[in-house]
């Protein structure tokens, strides 16, 4: 699977729906706690950037060293802390419940956009 524009559209409707569903927790609950996963969303990338040079590749190589086991760590930290920030604001009562399952919902979406990036540039060399 190529990069075309029909897989670049896909992937964009995507990642907004991830993003509208990310502002619905918080928008129909009147409670912006919600949005602190947002942050992990943000951090999530930056072990790739940082360590990976840009590219997902490493991610699924079974090579490394001490940088890339790093990388490979804070991907999955802050992967994790995206699904356990809801679960914990629920357990403090700071969110419903409602609005934990669309941020299961919105972050469930991100990630299959993520593979599905992942995918798409497999054949591509940058």
């Amino acid at each position: 699977m190529a990069m075309t524009v029909e897989v670049l559209a896909a992937l964009a409707f995507m990642f907004s729906t991830s993003i509208l569903l990310q502002i619905l927790a918080c928008a129909l609950y009147s409670n912006w706690w919600p949005m602190l996963a947002a942050l992990m969303y943000v951090l999530v990338p930056m072990p790739c950037l940082f360590f990976g040079g840009g590219s997902t590749h490493f991610l699924t190589s079974r090579e490394g060293g001490g940088w890339i086991n790093a990388a490979k760590f804070l991907t999955g930290a802050s992967a994790m802390g995206s699904l356990a920030i809801p679960a914990i604001l629920r357990h403090a009562g700071l969110i419903e419940t409602g609005a934990m399952f669309i941020e299961f919902t919105s972050f469930f979406i991100l990630v299959c956009t993520v593979l599905c990036f992942h995918r798409a540039t497999l054949d591509e060399d940058w």
